[in-house]
């Protein structure tokens, strides 16, 4: 949600003029009850129902030549996807609040959708219609005991926004203080419950399915899911996410986090210094403060580093809906609902993978993605590893300060669509940021580059010059001589070993082709249908024979059985069927 996002140049009413326009627009277009508090658990059972098995037989189409109108091509598979990619979308949005968000989170799992879902998904936002006075008015008065005139003094009616989770209005505290209140959707919680109750057990059908579940850990990103939006909805957990971002800035006077007022906040109701800005995206208006885009392009870029690698608690979603300029050209954050925190563990096996990179190891790399199991192992990674080894390639031609994010990311989600990748939420947030902070860049500043402003950043991870994260590289290098060292001076001892056991035969070779493996059983699978076919076709013929002559009652017997082959070569063409299609 990104509500707390103000103009000082736009009036009061501007503003609520614009709220009731955008409520009326959207009322007209989505279906979702949005201001009910009870919801029919039947209702929400078949919408879902429906929508997850039309979506997976749309896929299942997607891989059958035969149901593309006068002949398949990859052109028509394209536009099909993309057209399938609106439809889910709005499907989402349709759905509710659940939905939208569990449609932006997989907005970034390159490694479960292909581009053209991933793309659509990206654009999905929650502007929806605002609920009623009457509902925050109740919503307040409930969490806090009190009537709404003994907490707050001119409390605006109208939401100066809306989304899917809550909205805020403007008031003003007794002592004085201006605030902004943010007050979650009537009924969230219900529906949060009823509707992940019901995608467990879509999970749990997905998990079993012999297709859907080749390569994909179903249940682990349910489970995942559930503790992002719980959080999300948690206004607690925001307002400490708040407090924890703002004391990490606490040294650097450019960047601005509104204050929580924790006497009027509870889990549905969030109270903020209001900390009016200039949007990071309206360029006319910053041009009219007098303030420099392209210092702020490079200013956002280095706020976003300054997380990652000073504390590794970031901020999950920085769109320019959350992110404003104050007249004196500091940064504002707002809406600390989805937060990332990268543990001190996770950065020192990304400095081996950060090593492997540099040294164009492959090798290296697939082992430090499997340690930080962002990587399934396999029996055989020779195909991940020259992928990687191939990216490797093509990535370091260019110097580091000439890369561009886009074209990494593009690359990256390339690399991990139909491979054993699982991306965790913090790295897919992370790249999404990345991505996002290029756009604002780009946009304030045509010229902008993010990777020349992150290499004094990527140095100074290098270097270690704090010295309070992951390893020097004066230190690893010393490591990899030592291990380089003893394989050197063991490596004569290991090949004399190896000499005797050949003499003695102790040493056996095998060999294994993955592809030959999986041809002969497929033409094993091809063999036993073939016995199938012949089977029920012989007790097909006895049966109409039986019939021809009259003896009804063996006629039907003989068709009876004729099913248990007929089933049996079904369930194989299935399995077969399987080989060829991909997710």
């Amino acid at each position: 949600m990104s509500p707390l996002s103000f103009n000082v140049n736009s009036s009061y009413s501007t503003k609520t003029t614009l709220v009731s326009n955008d409520v009326t627009k959207l009322e007209n277009t989505h279906k979702f009850p949005w201001n009910q508090e009870k919801y029919s658990i039947n209702r929400r059972r078949l919408d879902i129902w429906w929508f997850v098995l039309t979506l997976i037989t749309q896929f299942w189409l997607n891989g059958k030549k035969w149901s593309y109108r006068g002949g398949y091509s990859e052109e028509k598979e394209t536009a099909r996807r993309q057209k399938q990619a609106v439809w889910i979308r709005e499907s989402l949005l349709d759905l509710g609040p659940t939905f939208i968000k569990i449609g932006q989170l997989f907005s970034t799992r390159a490694d479960l959708f292909s581009a053209e879902y991933v793309a659509e998904l990206s654009k999905l936002q929650d502007k929806v219609p605002a609920f009623t006075y009457e509902q925050v008015i109740t919503t307040i008065e409930r969490d806090f005991r009190k009537p709404l005139p003994k907490l707050f003094h001119n409390f605006a009616p109208i939401p100066i926004a809306a989304a899917s989770l809550g909205q805020v209005h403007k008031a003003q505290l007794h002592s004085g203080e201006e605030v902004v209140v943010k007050i979650q959707r009537p009924g969230l919680k219900q529906l949060f419950t009823i509707d992940l109750a019901i995608l467990k057990r879509i999970t749990h059908y997905l998990q079993n399915h012999p297709r859907w579940s080749k390569g994909r850990d179903w249940t682990g990103i349910y489970e995942e899911c559930c503790r992002i939006l719980w959080l999300e909805i948690d206004y607690l957990n925001e307002g400490q996410n708040a407090d924890t971002f703002r004391r990490n800035f606490r040294d650097e006077d450019w960047v601005k986090v509104p204050r929580i007022y924790w006497r009027y906040t509870s889990p549905r109701v969030l109270t903020l210094e209001y900390m009016p800005g200039i949007k990071i995206s309206h360029y006319e208006k910053l041009e009219a403060a007098g303030l420099n885009r392209k210092i702020l392009a490079r200013l956002g870029a280095k706020a976003y580093l300054y997380q990652l690698l000073n504390s590794g608690f970031f901020h999950a979603d920085p769109h320019p809906g959350n992110i404003a300029v104050s007249t004196d050209g500091s940064l504002i954050f707002y809406d600390f609902g989805m937060m990332g925190r990268i543990s001190a563990n996770v950065r020192e096996k990304l400095m081996d993978a950060l090593f492997g990179i540099v040294q164009k190891d492959a090798a290296q790399v697939v082992s430090s993605l499997v340690a930080l199991d962002t990587l399934s192992p396999a029996d055989d990674m020779g195909p991940v590893r020259r992928s990687i080894q191939f990216m490797l390639d093509n990535f370091m031609e260019k110097p580091f300060e000439e890369q561009s994010i886009s074209q990494i990311s593009d690359d990256l989600y390339e690399l991990v669509h139909n491979q054993p990748f699982r991306l965790p939420a913090t790295f897919t947030f992370v790249i999404r940021a990345f991505l996002t902070i290029e756009g604002i860049g780009k946009g304030l500043d045509p010229d902008f580059n993010f990777m020349e402003v992150a290499q004094p950043f990527a140095m100074k991870l290098m270097t270690n010059i704090n010295g309070n994260s992951g390893i020097s590289v004066l230190n690893e290098l010393g490591r990899h001589a030592v291990q380089v060292s003893n394989t050197a001076l063991g490596l004569p001892r290991q090949i004399d070993d190896t000499i005797k056991k050949l003499d003695r035969g102790d040493i056996r070779v095998r060999v294994r082709s993955v592809e030959s493996d999986r041809l002969l059983r497929r033409l094993g699978m091809i063999q036993m249908g073939t016995n199938y076919i012949i089977i029920t076709s012989a007790l097909v013929i006895s049966a109409a024979l039986l019939f021809v002559n009259g003896s009804l009652l063996l006629a039907i017997a003989t068709v009876i059985i004729a099913l248990v082959p007929a089933w049996a070569l079904f369930r194989l063409l299935r399995r077969l069927d399987s080989l060829d299609i991909t997710f």
